[in-house]
């Protein structure tokens, strides 16, 4: 993702409508599964380990899906020919309207935020910055299979978010699930989307995205309400701080509201520093802890 320049800075009054319950999800697990993750430093698009960790996703999610569907594509960047895969799984697809859950797995192949130049050649491990997200995801999987919500939910891993250096070489994945979006499941079906990224931070500061208020404002309220509901209003920030171009992005242009929930205050952003040891399994859970809450409340 990149930042847009972005100055204004807005609080705004958060209204009730989420009930405070607890529901099982393992943080523990979860970071194991970033941790996993975050080895393959090669799991870019094109890289040696994207087999393998695609391979383990496909089976960390199948097993909590009624649906899995993979999506292989290629893409030509800069000349090159790429092959990708959208790694998908539908929970309740007989539902009226879904909600995606989404995050990319794929990480940078290169380190291009790093000080000393010898190390921006470096893949960036992506603890956080995919691997933290997408290992949630995988968890929070296993506590809608046991317990469904009213709503569908349909769960995409984005791969080719963070591959190249401009907006054509990044946001891959996402740009061709929302362009073929109804090869998933009815367009007209899907209610909104929320994105996932660099949520996994040991120092948890989770501002509103300043796209993402300005065109779904009533979702960030209940989610960010949510939230405070919980005991995480030290986390979940009600203030807009940044802009931010995401995976969101590409489903907003295809007419799907969407938020990302970011902390895009993360020091080892795009550095072969962004490493396991960066992340927190209490992160996760704070995160996943607060999605849970929303897909089992009252959706309109």
């Amino acid at each position: 993702m990149k930042i847009i320049p972005y100055i204004l800075i807005i609080v705004f009054g958060l209204f009730t409508g989420c009930n405070v319950n607890s529901y099982t999800f393992d943080e523990n697990l979860a970071f194991q599964s970033l941790e996993k993750q975050a080895k393959w430093v090669h799991r870019y698009p094109g890289g040696e380990d994207a087999p393998i960790c695609r391979q383990f996703l496909r089976e960390s999610l199948e097993p909590y899906c009624d649906k899995y569907i993979e999506q292989d594509f290629t893409e030509t960047v800069k000349g090159k020919e790429l092959e990708l895969k959208n790694i998908i799984g539908i929970i309740n697809p007989k539902a009226d309207k879904y909600i995606i859950l989404a995050s990319h797995y794929d990480n940078r192949p290169f380190s291009d935020k790093e000080k000393t130049i010898g190390l921006r050649q470096k893949p960036c491990p992506g603890a956080n910055d995919g691997a933290s997200s997408s290992a949630l995801l995988l968890e929070t999987a296993k506590v809608l299979k046991a317990k469904k919500p009213k709503v569908g939910v349909i769960i995409a891993l984005f791969d080719g978010e963070d591959y190249g250096k401009d907006d054509d070489s990044m946001y891959i994945g996402s740009r061709y699930f929302a362009k073929h979006i109804n090869d998933i499941c009815e367009k007209k079906k899907v209610t909104f989307g929320i994105l996932l990224d660099m949520i996994g931070d040991k120092d948890l500061n989770i501002f509103i995205e300043q796209i993402s208020n300005k065109t779904a404002p009533k979702l960030v309220e209940k989610v960010w309400d949510c939230a405070k509901g919980l005991g995480y209003g030290d986390s979940f920030i009600p203030k807009v701080k940044y802009g931010i171009y995401d995976d969101h992005i590409s489903l907003i242009e295809e007419g799907i509201d969407c938020i990302d929930i970011i902390d895009f205050d993360y020091k080892y952003w795009h550095t072969s520093h962004d490493t396991s040891d960066k992340c927190s399994p209490q992160s996760l859970k704070i995160v996943a802890d607060v999605i849970i809450e929303f897909l089992y409340s009252d959706i309109e």
